[in-house]
């Protein structure tokens, strides 16, 4: 079932004893922790590993403003954007192997032209289930001590957020092959 940003957060809520909101603007205490903490809670979240939904490619406009040293090539980052996976030049079918850096929302590279993989915020009802609740864990263990002001609690829904983290990780491992050295020198002697 797919669900709104308000609907995950009152299952958080409900998860650790507190009432459920139907909008971040309901003006309980409930509503205003939610609505500060959820946005951020959520980015880092899915920043956090290289979800299959919310992983992505684009080939990246060049931009007027060049690098200052290191690099002859600045290319703009999707509006979307959360976390570069890697940089591959654009035309090779290879979505990694250029060197760049991160400086001021640009990609710096002396390519020519670049293919960014990166991690992008999907709209929450694009989430799948196993991350619906690990995102859910997550947001209980950080909505309880503002909420509940129980220490004890709020260890245990971290614990439980921790959990339920391993298990979406595996699961969304286990939706595309298996990562294999390309190239590397110690596989390529025993050849």
């Amino acid at each position: 079932m797919a669900m709104s940003a308000i609907q995950i957060c009152a299952r958080a809520l409900l998860g650790i004893g507190c009432e459920p909101i139907t909008g971040f603007d309901d003006g309980t205490a409930e509503a205003d922790v939610a609505g500060m903490l959820y946005p951020g809670v959520r980015d880092a979240l899915i920043s956090a590993y290289p979800w299959s939904f919310a992983t992505a490619q684009r080939a990246l406009a060049e931009v007027s403003v060049q690098p200052v040293a290191d690099f002859s090539h600045a290319f703009g980052l999707p509006d979307d954007f959360l976390r570069a996976l890697s940089v591959g030049h654009a035309g090779a079918q290879r979505g990694r192997g250029v060197t760049y850096r991160i400086h001021e929302r640009r990609i710096h590279t002396d390519a020519s032209a670049v293919v960014l993989t990166y991690i992008f915020r999907p709209d929450e009802r694009t989430f799948p289930p196993f991350f619906d609740q690990a995102l859910i864990a997550r947001l209980a263990a950080e909505f309880c001590l503002p909420l509940t002001e129980n220490t004890a609690r709020s260890e245990l829904a971290g614990k439980r957020a921790e959990a339920e983290m391993r298990l979406a990780k595996s699961i969304d491992a286990q939706q595309q092959t298996p990562n294999v050295f390309d190239d590397f020198s110690l596989i390529e002697v025993r050849r």
